[in-house]
């Protein structure tokens, strides 16, 4: 199969999903872990079925192919979120050690599901290493920004950098702050989502000066997410292809935001799978192929 995900904006033509019937099964399996698993609050299984299921008719519209995991013994809840167990290169699949503990088994499973579809792994991040895909952002094909915090450590981003050796040129490390401590899901991602090679939806009061400064350098220009509506996930815009994105229903200030600048936005209704889960449309898919 074709793959490359040394990108953010370029068209999505594959993508890695997993059906919360399949990862969260049933209201009395949500019961059993959401509070172990950090979730801000509880989520209704029928209500997640129901978003989830508006969520898929997005991407299913405009991505020719989406690949949905199977079940898998080893995984729970968060397995639902794609985007973080792996990160996807010209080289193939990198596989992560996740700073969430409880989330340890996602990259063996989707690992030997990649290997299954045809698509080679070009190797893992191993302990103490660790790292998490929401931690990675590409700005082209040989920049990519790693987010250093509870998620992702300085170890695990050197073993990235081994590993992209001649696929990539400049690697931008950023620190991240303390934010709600380490139980929150903070990543890089969680303050910026690219939707153009030249534009992206930041959240700049959680942004370091030193990394604000050089997307400017390098020509973007911002969408800020208003305080109020950071915590309905309004940073996590997920782009299908250039200027074309998906993002939560409930934020009107950054939808309009983007629509000024000329992209075109789809929404779904994620008060359950998404906000109560701790993961946007970005979290809940892995492009596999953009183009």
């Amino acid at each position: 199969m074709n793959y490359n995900g040394q990108s953010e904006t370029g068209k999505i033509e594959a993508i890695l999903m997993k059906k919360p019937e399949v990862a969260w099964k049933s209201q009395d399996n949500i019961n059993k872990q959401w509070q172990q698993l950090h979730y801000p609050s509880q989520p209704d299984y029928e209500k997640v079925l129901k978003e989830y299921a508006q969520f898929a008719a997005i991407i299913e519209a405009n991505v020719p192919k989406v690949h949905y995991l199977p079940d898998d013994p080893g995984t729970g809840l968060d397995s639902v979120y794609t985007h973080d167990p792996v990160i996807i290169t010209k080289g193939g699949a990198i596989l992560c050690t996740m700073g969430k503990p409880e989330r340890l088994g996602e990259a063996a499973a989707i690992g030997r599901y990649l290997e299954s579809i045809g698509m080679p792994i070009l190797g893992e991040i191993k302990a103490p290493g660790k790292i998490e895909g929401g931690d990675i952002v590409w700005f082209d094909d040989d920049t990519v920004a790693v987010g250093l915090g509870y998620r992702t450590n300085s170890e695990g981003a050197a073993q990235l950098l081994a590993l992209t050796k001649g696929l990539v040129k400049e690697v931008i490390k950023v620190p991240l702050p303390h934010g709600n401590g380490p139980d929150e899901c903070l990543h890089l991602m969680s303050m910026i989502s690219p939707v153009d090679r030249d534009l992206a939806v930041v959240y700049s009061p959680l942004m370091v000066v030193p990394f604000r400064d050089l997307l400017i350098q390098k020509g973007l220009k911002f969408v800020e997410v208003p305080d109020e509506e950071y915590d309905s996930f309004g940073c996590n815009v997920l782009a299908l292809e250039p200027r074309k994105c998906v993002m939560i229903a409930g934020n009107p200030k950054t939808k309009a935001g983007l629509e000024k600048a000329g992209a075109t936005v789809y929404e779904y209704p994620g008060e359950d799978v998404s906000i109560k889960g701790g993961g946007g449309p970005t979290c809940l898919t892995r492009p596999l192929l953009r183009l």
